[in-house]
């Protein structure tokens, strides 16, 4: 996110996590952009803004029955569950219709919350205290529901601002009955306790992360909707069927599959139907994948496992021929080429890259060989004459047997 660039309005250094009013928001998960900001209100203005908690984990509409003008990335306080609670505005203005529309929500909801006032210190104060608690909450509240021995896995504790409200977050596969948890819970925390049940994708955009592209989740930074994910989306873009690479950190299917699906749904259009088997003189050819980059199909024969790539115009001739009771010699493929440049072999040998260390040692010891000791490193140690083979060995010629 942008906390290299982002800076604040009342001089705290870059990286402000959330201690100012970042002027970037890049801070926040879940970042939007007024696109509207620069446009001129008009006097019938939108009364309703938009609330962000825990960094944008959750958001909220909010009406401002208040004459505070409130901006984004401003600290509110807000009605809460008998008591109130304290989040930041992550969007105002016209904008907040459109959302609103989107979402279902009505602008003139009697049962929308209201806002109360801008966030003082003392709101700020309690709100970190009490965003303290949240993380070893998580860990009693697991340890205690697995002492239960419930079927479920909690994933988040969000507490209210006023310490006086607990949402506990939780995944489970079956329904749970967690009567005797939640008075476990009451006495344990002081809480009013709320549980909400939510999924493995909703899991993981709370927990973030990075994916396999380099990039941060999509569901942890922009994509609020989650859209249901087949393999059919991975047959139609001539993936292998893989479940550990076409899996996400949820364990679920990635949603990027649904990305580019339109794209290969709008270029399949141009392939012909009917044309998964097509008769040629050396058998029935088989389709095995189709390439839209290159309008390509490409088939295989049953003599061997080589494929052969034929276009559009050339499979479509082919159905035609067959369906008149004719069947062509060949399936005459065209040649393919990668479009990468050739390597050019150079014709010189001692380039850089290509002298290895071992070369280098050699003729190193080639230099010393041929040039002698060195010299001019002071004196050298008197070499050893070599052995003398002949019979005298200055104590006369002295046998085994001790005779002379």
């Amino acid at each position: 996110m942008g906390c290299s660039n982002c800076g604040t309005s009342d001089g705290k250094p870059s990286g402000c996590k959330s201690n100012g009013g970042c002027s970037t928001g890049g801070c926040n998960r879940m970042n939007v952009h007024d696109w509207l900001a620069n446009l001129p209100i008009s006097d019938d203005s939108c009364r309703v803004v938009e609330v962000s908690f825990n960094n944008g984990s959750r958001k909220d509409f909010y009406r401002n029955p208040t004459t505070h003008i409130f901006e984004k990335g401003d600290m509110v306080s807000m009605e809460g569950v008998s008591g109130f609670d304290v989040g930041m505005i992550s969007l105002s203005g016209e904008t907040v219709r459109l959302q609103m529309k989107k979402k279902g929500v009505e602008e003139n909801d009697p049962n929308m919350k209201k806002i109360l006032r801008h966030a003082n210190d003392r709101d700020l104060q309690v709100l970190e205290q009490n965003k303290k608690r949240e993380r070893d909450a998580l860990i009693r509240a697991r340890a205690i529901a697995k002492q239960l021995n419930l079927n479920l896995k909690m994933s988040e504790v969000e507490i209210q601002a006023d310490g006086r409200k607990g949402t506990f977050f939780y995944i489970a596969d079956d329904r749970v009955d967690f009567r005797e948890l939640i008075k476990i819970y009451a006495g344990e925390f002081k809480l009013k306790v709320e549980m909400k049940q939510i999924g493995a994708r909703q899991e993981a955009a709370k927990v973030g992360g990075v994916g396999s592209c380099g990039r941060e989740l999509c569901c942890s930074t922009w994509l609020t909707e989650f859209k249901s994910v087949n393999t059919t989306a991975a047959r139609y873009q001539n993936l292998s069927i893989n479940q550990t690479k076409l899996s996400g950190q949820c364990g679920r299917l990635k949603c990027c599959l649904n990305y580019e699906l339109d794209t290969y749904l709008d270029a399949l259009q141009n392939f012909p139907d009917n044309t998964d088997t097509l008769q040629v003189g050396k058998g029935n050819a088989l389709l095995i994948k189709k390439d839209i980059f290159k309008s390509l199909m490409w088939y295989v024969l049953p003599d061997s496992n080589k494929q052969y790539p034929i276009t559009i115009e050339r499979a479509k001739k082919i159905r035609q021929l067959n369906m008149q009771g004719t069947i062509p010699d060949s399936l005459e493929p065209v040649e393919v080429s990668t479009g990468k440049p050739k390597e050019v072999e150079s014709g010189y040998v001692d380039l850089v890259g290509q002298i290895s260390l071992q070369t280098l040692e050699k003729n190193e010891r080639k230099k010393r060989h041929t040039q002698g000791p060195p010299q001019g490193r002071g004196p050298q140690r008197p070499q050893k004459p070599p052995p003398n083979n002949s019979n005298n060995r200055g104590g006369g010629d002295r046998r085994r047997d001790g005779r002379k």
